[in-house]
C-alpha cells in the first residue's frame, strides 16, 4: 500500500482542520512539517497537498505559504438512487468489528434507496466461491468484498476476472487480493503495526514479541510496522520474536503451542498482538501461568474492539473505524456505479492508539 500513503495523509489533514478548528484563509503546515509528522518524503507530501487542493481543501500560494480554502468539502457523496442491490461479502458476521463495518455499508445503502444482499464466508474459500456465484446470479449491480485467507492462493480468480470481464464494480474492505487492482477501504494496517510497537519503544521496552496471523494480509501488514519499528529503534534480530498462526486454529494454538508461547513472554517485556480477540487469549494464557500484565509483561493489540476496554486487564489498542470505513466502502461503490467505473481512489483511514491499562513505563 505504500503508493497510497498520500492519500492517508490526506484524511490525516482534513481531519487535523476539523480538530484544531482552522477556519478559512488560516494558515496549514509546510511541507516539511508535513515530512517530519508522516515520516514520508517531500514527494509524497506534495502529491498529498495537490489532492488536498484538487479537493478544494486547502489553497497553495507562491511565496506566502498554505491555506485552508474559503470552502472546502469533507463530506459523503451526493445520494444517488441505484435500482437493484449490492452484494457484500464478509468473512465472519456475529460479534467483534463486522457488525459495526456492516452496519456502515447498510446505512449508507439505505439512505440512496439500494438493498444490500449479506453472505457470510466464515474465511473459507469454498464458501466465498459460493457467495459470488450466488450474487451474480441475482443481478447485483456491485460487491464489497472482505477476502478470504487473502495471504494464500484463491482458487476463484476466474470469478474474479469475470467479473472484471463484466465491468462489474467491485470494491475490497479490510485487505486486498495482491492480485487484483480493485479498489480498497481499509485500515491502514502497515500504519497499525507500527504505531502499537513504537508505544511499546517509547515506553522503555526493548525486548517485544509480536503474534500475528500468516493466512491474511492484514496480519502481514501488520509485521510490517512491527519489523519497520523495532529496525527504526536498533533492533536487528526482532523476527526471533515472532509467532505466526494460522486463524482457523487461533483458538487451538493456546493448547497446543502454550509453551513456545510462553517462552516468547518470559524471554520479552512486551507483545503486540495481531488483534484483540488474540490478545484477550492471551491474557488468559498468562493468568493461568501467573504472569500479570503489565507489571510482568505489556500488551499491545490492534482493533480496539468493544472488549479491549471491558476485558480483565482494559487493552491498549490500536483503534480500528469500523463503521466509518462501512460507510466510506458504500459510498465508493455507489460511486463507481453512478460513474459506470470499475476504479476508484483507495481510502485509507489513519489508525489512533488508545492508550488504556496493559502496558508498563520502563522509562
Amino acid at each position: 500500500m505504500d503508493n497510497y500513503k498520500y492519500l492517508m495523509i490526506v484524511d490525516w489533514a482534513k481531519d487535523y482542520i476539523k480538530k484544531n478548528n482552522l477556519a478559512p484563509n488560516n494558515r496549514f503546515l509546510t511541507e516539511k512539517q508535513l515530512c517530519e509528522i508522516h515520516g514520508v518524503s517531500r514527494q509524497t507530501v506534495r502529491q498529498a497537498l495537490m489532492k488536498l487542493e484538487n479537493d478544494g481543501v486547502i489553497v497553495r500560494m507562491r511565496g506566502s505559504g498554505t491555506f485552508v480554502a474559503e470552502k472546502h468539502e469533507t463530506a459523503n457523496i451526493e445520494p444517488v438512487q441505484i435500482k437493484g442491490s449490492i452484494g457484500v461479502v464478509s468473512t465472519y458476521f456475529s460479534d467483534y468489528i463486522f457488525p459495526h463495518i456492516v452496519t456502515g455499508i447498510e446505512s449508507v445503502l439505505n439512505q440512496n434507496g439500494c438493498s444490500m444482499q449479506l453472505a457470510i464466508t466464515h474465511d473459507q474459500v469454498s464458501e466465498e466461491r459460493q457467495a459470488l456465484e450466488t450474487m451474480l446470479a441475482n443481478g447485483v449491480q456491485g460487491l464489497i468484498i472482505e477476502p478470504s485467507k487473502s495471504a494464500l492462493p484463491n482458487p476463484n480468480t476466474e470469478i474474479y476476472e469475470k467479473m472484471r470481464r463484466n465491468n462489474l464494480p467491485v470494491l475490497f474492505f479490510n485487505a486486498r487480493y495482491p492480485w487484483s487492482d480493485s479498489p480498497i477501504a481499509a485500515m491502514d494496517d502497515e500504519a497499525a503495526g507500527r504505531i502499537a510497537t513504537n508505544h511499546l519503544f517509547d515506553s522503555g521496552h526493548r525486548n517485544i514479541a509480536g503474534i500475528f496471523a500468516l493466512d491474511d494480509l492484514q496480519g502481514h501488514l501488520r509485521y510490517k510496522g512491527y519489523m519497520q519499528s523495532s529496525l527504526a529503534h536498533g533492533v536487528t534480530d526482532c523476527e526471533k520474536n515472532v509467532y505466526w498462526f494460522a486463524t482457523s486454529e487461533r483458538s487451538e494454538m493456546f493448547r497446543y503451542a502454550k509453551q513456545r508461547l510462553l517462552e516468547l513472554i518470559n524471554s520479552n517485556t512486551a507483545v503486540v498482538c495481531y488483534n484483540d480477540k488474540l490478545a484477550i487469549r492471551l491474557l488468559k494464557l498468562l493468568r493461568e501461568n501467573n504472569i500479570n500484565v503489565p507489571e510482568d509483561v505489556s500488551v499491545v493489540s490492534i482493533d480496539d474492539s468493544r472488549y479491549a476496554a471491558i476485558c480483565e486487564v482494559p487493552l491498549t489498542s490500536v483503534h480500528h473505524p469500523h463503521k466509518k470505513l462501512g460507510e466510506a466502502a458504500a459510498e465508493m461503490i455507489l460511486d463507481m456505479i453512478k460513474n459506470n467505473s470499475t476504479t476508484a481512489e483507495n481510502k485509507l483511514f489513519v489508525p489512533q492508539l488508545i492508550a488504556r491499562s496493559s502496558v508498563k513505563k520502563l522509562i
